[in-house]
């Protein structure tokens, strides 16, 4: 960067990562932080063993792209969900392996059942009403059922 900008030296790469630093405060997210931090270690190895901006700007490369690789590691970490009700919002997926008397016989593969206050259609092997199933799987909101031994 001495070449490009006579006088500088590291301080270059200290502005740009201010700059970057600047950025990251500006918008959401949490990913422009690495570029700075790459920019930041470049300066750092610029004062240890000058270089000509080439290989400087190789270097930035090279530490921008471990840094993203390994922040990637964290990033997709606080995808997972963490709650006490994972399925809060899907209430269907809740019901998998219980067990429910049938509201109304199902005949042709279809029926209903009620549970948690909601009637939901269910399907299944042909069962009489009242008849004790046990939800298996689903089929959008309908409920996969079969017979409670």
């Amino acid at each position: 960067m001495d070449q490009i900008f006579p006088g500088f030296g590291p301080y270059v790469w200290w502005i740009i990562a201010g700059l970057l630093l600047i950025a990251e405060l500006l918008q959401p997210g949490f990913f422009i932080i690495w570029f700075a931090a790459a920019a930041a270690l470049t300066a750092i190895i610029h004062l240890l063993w000058p270089q000509g901006w080439e290989i400087e700007l190789g270097i930035f490369a090279v530490l921008a792209a471990v840094a993203v690789a390994v922040s990637w590691r964290f990033v997709t970490a606080s995808w997972a969900v963490k709650s006490d009700q994972p399925h809060l919002n899907q209430r269907h997926a809740g019901l998998i392996g219980r067990t429910y008397p049938l509201m109304t016989a199902i005949e042709n593969g279809r029926g209903k059942l009620e549970a948690e206050s909601t009637v939901w259609d269910v399907e299944g092997p042909d069962l009489p009403k009242g008849a004790a199933v046990k939800v298996v799987g689903l089929d959008g909101l309908r409920l996969k059922v079969r017979a409670e031994s």
